[in-house]
């Protein structure tokens, strides 16, 4: 496995350069790119010491799969979080935990969008399984926005077995469902809570289902039957910052 991978688009670099700035190896930029949003890139990276490379655009699209608006950074490689670094991270907060469980989101496009709403509504952390999930790529970096670089994305073993520990630490399951009875509104997201998405057509696994305490839905009063995955997790989690920011 090599020890460094490429994070691109201004955004994905801008987080890179302000909050990992020791993994930045060094940053890339088009050839003749001379606009703002590259400059202030590149003052932010020689004011932390990091160096900067210009090259052709067609070389820099050898280097990535996808739109990297003239801005690439090599950086060390990535790891996601353990169980453990969970477990501490659940340790020291004082607040109710609000943590989003994707299971089988395989689509890097969907992991990324669903990071960027777990940040915008203060998520704790993102859980994943290890298998049938996408993982942290370049991909996911650039459309997270800089989320990659805030929330934790945790990958686990056993997702049963991690849901059954977050209950035993005194967090409420709550798995999304079509069929089920409640609506999310209707659910209390005040408590430490665990909000779990299924793929979208297959849904949750029966064990992961299993594992939940409640089953909620989301309305649907139009045609289609369901909402992409990001955006039903958007809705899902300021469902939560709703109930816990409203005045009683």
């Amino acid at each position: 496995m090599s020890d460094s991978e490429y994070v691109f688009g201004v955004h994905a670099v801008k987080a890179m350069l302000e909050r990992s700035p020791k993994r930045v190896k060094h940053l890339l930029l088009a050839r003749g790119r001379l606009d703002a949003r590259a400059q202030a890139l590149a003052d932010l990276a020689g004011n932390i010491g990091v160096s900067i490379q210009r090259a052709l655009p067609e070389e820099l699209d050898k280097l990535v799969e996808g739109v990297h608006q003239g801005v690439i950074a090599e950086v060390s490689a990535s790891q996601m979080w353990s169980e453990e670094m969970l477990d501490r991270l659940l340790d020291g907060l004082e607040e109710p935990a609000l943590v989003l469980v994707l299971d089988g989101v395989t689509d890097p496009h969907n992991l990324g969008a669903c990071l960027r709403s777990a940040d915008a509504a203060g998520a704790h952390a993102v859980v994943i399984p290890r298998d049938r999930s996408a993982s942290l790529t370049p991909v996911v970096r650039k459309v997270a926005c800089g989320a990659a670089e805030t929330v934790p994305l945790v990958a686990v073993t056993n997702l049963a077995r991690t849901l059954k520990q977050l209950q035993q630490r005194g967090l409420w399951v709550v798995g999304t469902a079509g069929e089920a009875e409640q609506l999310i509104y209707q659910v209390d997201l005040k408590v430490p809570s665990v909000i779990v998405m299924g793929a979208e057509g297959s849904g949750m696994r029966r064990l992961t289902r299993e594992h939940c305490d409640y089953l909620a839905k989301l309305p649907m009063a139009g045609a289609v039957s369901s909402l992409n995955v990001s955006v039903a997790s958007g809705i899902c989690l300021f469902e939560a910052v709703r109930q816990r920011t409203q005045k009683s």
